[in-house]
């Protein structure tokens, strides 16, 4: 059984930073490749970043492009997130799942299981 296991929400102050782990179990990490989704009260939930399954390939949504950096460790079986000045426009509940390849088509894998997600707020 798939489990993914978001962790490194919190609330920060706009500008500030947070660093988000997907820990991945139950499916073999390397062979997938990987991304981070968010959703906002009241919104769908809308891609944020992907990666592919060396590291190599990363791809973001025009409103986090230079401010957040994703990465993974195979060895760890953990996808990252580097979130850097944030905005209030940032908050929301943040999600990894499983993506097809080519990642720039930006969608999760049939089937692919959410975690519980963690929150991010931005806030004064």
């Amino acid at each position: 059984q798939v489990q993914l296991v978001e962790s490194g929400g919190g609330l920060v102050q706009p500008g500030g930073s947070l660093r988000l782990s997907c820990a991945v179990s139950g499916r073999t990490f390397s062979s997938y490749a990987m991304g981070w989704f968010r959703q906002a009260p009241g919104k769908e939930r809308e891609f944020v970043a992907a990666i592919s399954r060396g590291g190599g390939i990363r791809d973001y949504a025009d409103s986090v492009k230079g401010r957040f950096t994703i990465s993974r460790d195979n060895a760890k079986s953990t996808l990252y997130l580097q979130m850097n000045i944030l905005k209030s426009e940032d908050t929301a509940v943040y999600y990894c799942n499983a993506v097809t390849e080519p990642i720039y088509r930006r969608t999760v894998i049939p089937n692919g299981s959410w975690g519980q997600g963690t929150q991010v707020t931005i806030s004064s």
